[in-house]
């Protein structure tokens, strides 16, 4: 507002990406930003809206509310309002102050073009290897912002699992109607009875059609299995170059998902085959930047500039994706912060999110990526399964003898 006093820079740096902002950026930024403020009750944002602004919380606390009813608080100066509140747009949630609270409002295209001429760091002298730096970044943030300013397109829920999600949330549904719906597509049919003959769910006897199935796994197993099966059909693209990405992404979200399968059901009260989902789809934000890559060939065409990419953008847009499926909240906050190792999730019991993150760090050391990595000690989520007698050394022997059920739910994810 007018009148008011700028923020000073290293408030202003606390906030991604504006901590990516030269000093007198950073200072211009601060002049062209309103500061506004509300009461509880107030609304600050509203969801479907195009407004082209990026609401920073300064002070208090607001609660989002999807479409859905599903509500999440965020409070001032905790990992999530470190980046813009409900940042995507079309916006998927309504903001409503439930603190006295503050917002630093920025314009998204002002903010864009700083980003574009951001400078990767202050030096005095600029080297040719600088300059060419300059320019992937350049192209980056030209990427992000195009992401950023609502020419994102979300992939959508594959239509058997879609149908099959919607009829088990029915209190009604019965076995027939629900085998109903998944034998309208045979090689969703198939897939289901040959994972519920699989050693995992395998009875005295097999099971011979899809009915039987869902009787002997329950709906809840069944809804999930029955997701997990159509989501191959997400990581798809139409470059060969890119399709190679994919397939990495599917094979480390199948590793993932499998640890999350073993810990879930070894270690914590939480659903085996929930965290099985969730593992699957922990990197989904990264699906719809490799096919927005497909348009910027010099982006993809450098492994390391689609690597920066993918780092600065899987967080946010994995969120935005489970929102949109209308999953729970808690798929959507193990998407955001899957690789934020420091996050410490605020409800008493173990979460999928603290599954999530153990698993990842599992599958990085399994897979000789465990340079740059923490500590276990180090890492809230690992805490968190501690409280149900999980240590490093009790960690590592639990998933070395569960090395055949890990294998076995790799095979599971393999049925195709």
């Amino acid at each position: 507002m007018a009148g008011q006093e700028c923020l000073p820079v290293q408030r202003l740096r606390q906030f991604k990406p504006l901590n990516r902002l030269a000093e007198d950026q950073l200072v211009l930024l601060a002049s062209r930003a309103e500061r506004r403020r509300h009461t509880p009750g107030q609304k600050v944002a509203e969801r479907g809206a195009r407004d082209g602004l990026d609401f920073y919380l300064l002070s208090g606390a607001v609660e989002l509310e999807s479409i859905d009813g599903r509500k999440s608080e965020i409070t001032a100066d905790s990992d999530q309002a470190a980046n813009a509140v409900a940042r995507l747009q079309p916006r998927m949630y309504d903001v409503i102050a439930t603190q006295p609270c503050e917002f630093l409002v920025v314009a998204q295209d002002v903010l864009n073009r700083l980003l574009r001429v951001a400078p990767l760091e202050s030096t005095e002298s600029v080297s040719e290897e600088d300059e060419d730096a300059d320019e992937e970044y350049q192209l980056l943030m030209e990427f992000y912002a195009e992401l950023r300013s609502n020419q994102l397109s979300l992939p959508s829920v594959p239509d058997v699992a879609w149908k099959v999600r919607r009829m088990a949330d029915r209190e009604d549904a019965t076995a027939s109607q629900i085998a109903s719906a998944i034998t309208a597509d045979p090689a969703m049919a198939a897939k289901l009875v040959r994972a519920c003959n699989s050693p995992l769910y395998r009875g005295f006897s097999d099971v011979r059609n899809v009915r039987e199935a869902v009787v002997r796994l329950g709906t809840n197993t069944t809804r999930q299995l029955v997701t997990v099966f159509a989501l191959r059909e997400v990581f798809q693209t139409r470059q060969p170059l890119l399709q190679k990405a994919m397939e990495a992404l599917w094979q480390h979200s199948r590793e993932v998902a499998a640890l999350c399968w073993v810990l879930a059901d070894s270690v914590t009260r939480i659903n085996p085959e929930e965290a099985l989902l969730a593992g699957l789809l922990h990197d989904i934000g990264v699906v719809p930047v490799v096919v927005q890559a497909e348009h910027h060939v010099n982006l993809f065409a450098d492994q390391v500039n689609l690597d920066r990419a993918i780092a600065e953008l899987r967080g946010d847009v994995g969120g935005a994706v489970l929102d949109n499926w209308g999953f729970p909240e808690g798929f959507a906050e193990a998407a955001r912060f899957a690789e934020t190792w420091d996050y410490d999730c605020r409800k008493p019991a173990p979460q999928i999110v603290d599954i999530v993150i153990v698993a990842q760090l599992h599958a990085r050391i399994g897979s000789h990526q465990s340079q740059g990595l923490p500590a276990f000690d180090e890492v809230p989520a690992y805490h968190r399964l501690g409280e149900l007698e999980l240590n490093v050394s009790r960690s590592l022997k639990l998933l070395t003898e569960a090395r055949a059920r890990v294998d076995e739910v790799q095979k599971l994810l393999s049925i195709y």
